[in-house]
């Protein structure tokens, strides 16, 4: 394994792992999780190097935090854990945003317990509070600091002006966005502000919820209640265009005898230092696959080829449907 560092001194493997896809998460998002594999999955990244583990309470909600904590039992000091918090949960559900100072609170104490640990190393705001001033939930988090209970603080899917507004009340360590192939809207604006401001950035999503993968031919593969249906760039419609992207990166994956997914992190590797993929597994084959892009070096004739297949704008669809669509880039 290779490292690199968000922020000014926040080390962390170059390649994390995201926690999403496992126990907690569903059956419907990526299929069922099995809970012996996922915890499998996640001491097999700890052997391979890996110290970067990505998850969010509201991911189940909390189950997918308490999992990451029985996982890391014993094992913590050298380990970065990041969670997530953002979001109202009432009667276990999803129940708007709520970015309060009051809820920034309550939320970090409760991922202290559920991940069994003292301090949260990089805490995120999930998703931008448009009722609460950046600046209010920020400076709750920077208290959070100064008591010990969090290390470093991220965004979520921030736009420029809040990443500005929030890192000027406090250093803010890692942006965490969709970034792909697929998706490079990031590029634009989002990127250059993390260089100028010396955060590091966090994509996830970087398999293009599996599409990069070249493992998913037709919407056929996904089971009847897998909600990648609705996903518009998974759509009948702009299927098959997005396949041609696919398309060459296994042609560049066949020269250098490794994965589709493997070019996609690679590519993304090869764009910033301060980039740290966080490819989501539940299984520990394809951890193993993904964890070893960061032997790949791609060839300025491969990063040009990827270019041309795949440039800003260039994927057929929307990456979310308008709802979604509504809480990214506030």
């Amino acid at each position: 394994m290779k490292y690199r560092t968000l922020g000014s001194e926040l080390e962390v493997s170059a390649l994390g792992l995201g926690c999403m896809p496992m126990a907690g998460i569903g059956k419907g998002m990526y299929g069922e999780a099995n809970s012996a594999e996922s915890l499998a999955t996640i001491d097999r990244a700890i052997e391979l190097g890996v110290t970067f583990f990505d998850t969010a309470e509201v991911y189940g909600p909390y189950i997918n935090e308490e999992l990451l904590g029985r996982a890391i039992r014993g094992r913590r000091e050298r380990l970065v854990i990041a969670t997530k918090f953002g979001f109202a949960i009432k009667d276990g559900k999803f129940a708007g945003v709520d970015s309060s100072p009051a809820n920034v609170r309550k939320a970090c104490e409760g991922s202290l317990q559920r991940l069994g640990i003292d301090t949260i190393d990089l805490f995120y705001q999930h998703r931008v509070d448009p009722n609460v001033p950046i600046e209010d939930t920020v400076g709750a988090m920077a208290d959070l600091v100064q008591e010990g209970k969090i290390r470093y603080l991220g965004l979520s899917e921030a736009g420029a002006e809040t990443l500005k507004k929030a890192h000027a009340v406090h250093p803010i360590a890692a942006l965490q966005s969709e970034y792909s192939l697929w998706e490079r809207s990031i590029e634009e604006e989002i990127l250059p502000i993390c260089q100028d401001l010396g955060i590091g950035f966090v994509p996830y999503s970087p398999l293009g919820r599996g599409f990069l993968t070249g493992q998913i031919t037709s919407r056929d593969d996904l089971p009847a209640d897998d909600y990648r249906r609705n996903d518009p760039r998974y759509s009948r419609e702009n299927f098959d265009q997005n396949l041609q992207l696919v398309d060459v990166v296994k042609t560049v994956a066949g020269r250098h005898n490794g994965s589709a997914a493997q070019i996609a992190l690679a590519w993304l590797s090869a764009q910033g230092d301060f980039i740290v993929p966080i490819p989501g597994s539940k299984r520990r084959a394809t951890l193993e696959d993904s964890m070893a892009a960061v032997d790949i070096a791609l060839t300025p004739e491969d990063l040009d080829e990827l270019e041309a297949a795949a440039p800003v704008g260039g994927t057929a669809g929307p990456r979310y449907g308008d709802a979604m669509m509504s809480m990214v880039r506030l």
